[in-house]
């Protein structure tokens, strides 16, 4: 396998790693009066989705020096691994390490001052991604990193919280878990058109000219807001269907059907986050 092809998997993971430990903090913070059977199921989940991430992010730094070189070889060069830790993306990476390290010693330690405290090491562990990337060498910079922040912190507040709506589903009495699903259903029926929103603002700014959508860069980001939009759909399902047949309990398969469509979006999302890893280490606005 080339340096440039398991770079790119484990970019993928590390993004899942960063976006699921994030998004579990902020699952505990803003939901956990109803995760009376899951809490500590769903605390795990983000404490070792943060250790894993940090293991991600720095394998993915390492392998930044075999992509210089190359070669395999890079890993082992001092100059080029002072030029990975170095630049931007090292210090973005360093802030993460230190974001997803708060974010486990939050988790791992019970009460709502420490889940607040995990919800910090989120805010910084997604918003580091501002410091490296397309946005932060493209003016507006201040415009843009705003714009990006807003996307990621409700991609992670996405992607973070569907692992543990699965867990809660299975674990939690009916009644609590139609009342977490509704309570989710509430706050993110307002955050998540935030992403499009985002996303269609920095691609418009990134990419002013027409035939620059016609490019890869440009082809990359429009195959992730038709994705959006099939996310989307899902969600109006699992709100609008899926939530209201499980409540009223008249259909016996209604919460196999809301698991089954909450793991597509898993997917669907995981996906994303790949077509991220491509777009941002192989092409430019």
């Amino acid at each position: 396998m080339s340096p440039d092809l398991l770079a790119l998997v484990v970019r993928t993971l590390a993004l899942a790693g960063v976006f699921q430990a994030a998004g579990a903090a902020f699952f505990v913070v803003l939901f956990g009066p109803w995760l009376l059977q899951s809490g500590q199921r769903i605390r795990r989940l983000g404490c070792y989705a943060a250790l894993a991430g940090v293991l991600l992010l720095a394998a993915q730094q390492w392998l930044r020096g075999a992509r210089m070189a190359d070669g395999y070889d890079g890993l082992f060069d001092p100059a080029l691994q002072r030029l990975a830790w170095g630049g931007s993306g090292g210090h973005a990476a360093w802030l993460q390490i230190i974001g997803l390290t708060v974010i486990a010693w939050g988790l791992f330690r019970p009460g709502r001052a420490a889940a607040g405290v995990a919800a910090i090491g989120a805010l910084i562990a997604a918003c580091a991604f501002a410091l490296t990337g397309h946005t932060s060498e493209h003016a507006p910079r201040a415009l843009l990193a705003a714009l990006l922040c807003v996307h990621l912190l409700v991609v992670a507040f996405w992607f973070g919280a569907l692992l543990p709506l699965l867990i809660c589903s299975r674990h939690e009495a009916r009644g609590e878990a139609v009342a977490l699903l509704r309570a989710f259903s509430g706050v993110a029926g307002w955050l998540v058109p935030a992403i499009g929103v985002a996303g269609l603002a920095m691609g418009l700014m990134l990419i002013p000219a027409p035939r620059g959508w016609r490019a890869a860069y440009g082809l990359l980001v429009l195959s992730k807001l038709g994705a959006f939009g099939l996310l989307l759909l899902l969600a109006a399902w699992n709100r609008w269907w899926a939530v209201p047949a499980m409540a009223a309990g008249d259909v016996p398969a209604a919460p196999m059907a809301l698991r089954r469509s909450i793991a597509i979006e898993y997917l669907l999302l995981t996906a994303v986050l790949a077509v991220t890893a491509v777009l941002t280490s192989f092409y430019s606005p």
